[in-house]
C-alpha cells in the first residue's frame, strides 16, 4: 500500500509519478523501496489518468443527500405517537406476560 500512497502523494503534489519520485517518497517515509514493486506499479499506472480516476471514485464515495426536512407539525405528531406507544404496556402487564411464558 505504501507504493500506491506514494503515487497518490506525488499526484496530489502535481509531481511526475516516476521511479525517482516514487523511491524518493518511499525513502522519506522510511520504507525501503523494492525496485521490482516500483516498476510494477509504474507499469500498471501507465496510461491511467489518476485525476479522472479519483474524481470518479469520489462520486461513488459521496454521502447520500440528506432527506428533506419534515414539516413542524409532523414532528409533533410523531412525538405524540411515540408517547402513546410508550404508555401502552404497564409494568404489571409485562410481568403477567412473562409469568405466562415461564409458568
Amino acid at each position: 500500500m505504501e507504493y500506491v500512497y506514494g503515487a497518490l502523494l506525488l499526484n496530489a503534489a502535481k509531481k511526475p509519478i516516476d521511479e525517482k519520485g516514487l523511491t524518493g517518497v518511499l525513502n522519506a517515509a522510511g520504507v525501503p523501496p523494492d525496485t521490482a514493486r516500483v516498476k510494477a506499479l509504474l507499469a500498471s499506472l501507465e496510461g491511467v489518468n489518476l485525476v479522472e480516476l479519483l474524481t470518479k471514485a469520489e462520486t461513488f464515495a459521496a454521502p447520500a443527500a440528506a432527506p428533506a426536512a419534515e414539516p413542524k407539525g409532523a414532528k409533533a405528531e410523531k412525538k405524540e405517537e411515540e408517547k402513546k406507544e410508550e404508555k401502552g404496556v404497564s409494568e404489571e402487564e409485562a410481568a403477567e406476560g412473562l409469568s405466562a411464558l415461564f409458568g
